[in-house]
């Protein structure tokens, strides 16, 4: 049975005890909210991962993107990324390969890692078709299954499903309503093959039958937002708004199977709308957990969209968003490398912590009070320890040279320094 089916009979798991011991809930709180379809449980049954929760009253977690293009194909590489994911405190890992070594990459990274790892099983597809000389249009819904399967079989934990890329929402994009038109690679692939064959999406109209591969390995269904604005001039649109809607239908239908199913987000949203997406979502979507790229509130930030996703992500989360996608400083421009895979993490762990500030502060403002405290004291240990790049903040304390306990910005005029100078310890 699945997580959702357990939950459904008033059963709690060991993955579920687990989780409200991490989160600081009760197990039966967890089975409630899992039953509810308002928190999935990351967790292939075919794999020893870690059983991570998506959604309501859990900690808002961050989803680390990696994997190969055809411009560069390193397996090598690709795992040393993947040991930059653990190591910056990155929730789950998504593979995104293309090109030749997709599934050794795949199949490298669940080796590697207890953590929960994501796909999107259409590359797989695209790829075995180019390898035969064919195109995505000749894509049949036998070899998407084939390829689901193989994923599950692995122990796979979540897929991008693009199943609400509809004719409908298509149209809209075809009228030149948009200035950006389809920005997602799945999504793109979808809209291709609709026009190719002038049918409807096979993944919407076999719905069902992702339904049952996925029920027999509990993997969580990402429903991905294929029409998902490029350029904050299209947030919030009628091809967005159309598929949400679709996407909200198909996790009910989901549900009822007992799948587990959370919602993909945008894309590119202005500051003002980025509240009224994520409610939009909770609505439509019966509350499901929203699983956000960013969202990126400037499209000029060339080189540091991490940091424009970072403030659309804490505005998001802070709205209910629940698991944010980084972004990286290579974002429309190059493949990420080491350090751009540790800089997307970290500013995502940021844009979350202040969001689960907001959505908990009883949990968690305490470790930023403590670390306000340790600067009372000028404990820089204490500031280390609690920091979330511990090694950095240390070489960045080393490297000025000072050796009081002052640091070298203010020097002996340091404000803290001063007041404990005048006996204001406590």
């Amino acid at each position: 049975m699945t997580q959702l089916e357990y939950a459904k009979k008033n059963l709690i798991t060991p993955e579920m005890i687990e989780i409200a011991k991490r989160e600081e809930l009760t197990p039966d709180e967890v089975k409630d909210l899992v039953a509810r379809g308002e928190v999935v449980i990351l967790k292939n049954l075919k794999r020893e991962a870690i059983p991570t929760a998506v959604g309501t009253k859990m900690r808002t977690k961050v989803n680390a993107n990696i994997g190969s293009s055809p411009e560069k194909m390193d397996l090598a590489w690709e795992m040393e990324k993947l040991s930059v994911c653990e190591t910056c405190g990155a929730d789950t890992v998504m593979d995104l390969s293309l090109g030749g070594i997709l599934n050794a990459v795949r199949q490298g990274i669940l080796r590697r890692t207890r953590l929960p790892v994501g796909t999107v099983p259409i590359y797989q597809v695209g790829f075995e078709l180019a390898q035969k000389s064919r195109r995505l249009e000749d894509m049949t819904i036998e070899h998407f299954l084939d390829v689901l399967r193989q994923h599950g079989e692995e122990g796979v934990d979540f897929v991008t499903l693009h199943a609400g890329v509809t004719q409908r929402a298509w149209q809209y994009i075809k009228h030149k309503n948009r200035i950006l038109d389809v920005v997602s690679r799945g999504g793109a692939m979808m809209c291709a093959w609709m026009e190719k064959n002038n049918r409807e999406n096979p993944l919407y109209e076999h719905f069902d039958r992702l339904v049952e591969v996925c029920r027999e390995y509990d993997i969580t269904m990402s429903l991905g937002d294929g029409m998902r604005p490029g350029a904050t001039a299209d947030a919030s649109d009628r091809a967005q708004v159309e598929e949400l809607i679709t996407l909200g239908e198909l996790a009910r239908r989901a549900r009822e199977a007992g799948v587990q199913v959370m919602i993909e987000g945008p894309g590119h949203v202005p500051l003002d709308q980025v509240v009224a997406n994520i409610q939009m979502e909770k609505s439509l979507c019966e509350r499901a957990p929203f699983y956000i790229l960013g969202p990126l509130v400037t499209d000029i930030a060339l080189g540091y969209d991490h940091i424009a996703a970072a403030i659309g992500g804490a505005v998001a989360g802070a709205a209910g968003a629940d698991f944010l996608c980084y972004v990286t400083p290579a974002e429309h421009l190059s493949l990420p490398d080491l350090d751009d895979v540790k800089q997307g993490i970290m500013a995502s762990r940021i844009a979350a912590h202040a969001a689960d500030m907001v959505k908990n502060p009883k949990r968690f403002r305490k470790v930023d009070n403590a670390m306000s405290q340790a600067r009372k004291a000028l404990d820089w240990e204490t500031m280390f320890r609690l920091s979330l790049d511990p090694e950095l903040a240390r070489k960045r304390r080393e490297s000025s040279g000072v050796k009081e306990s002052y640091c070298s910005m203010c020097g002996e005029f340091c404000s803290v320094k001063t007041l404990q100078d005048l006996g204001f310890l406590s």
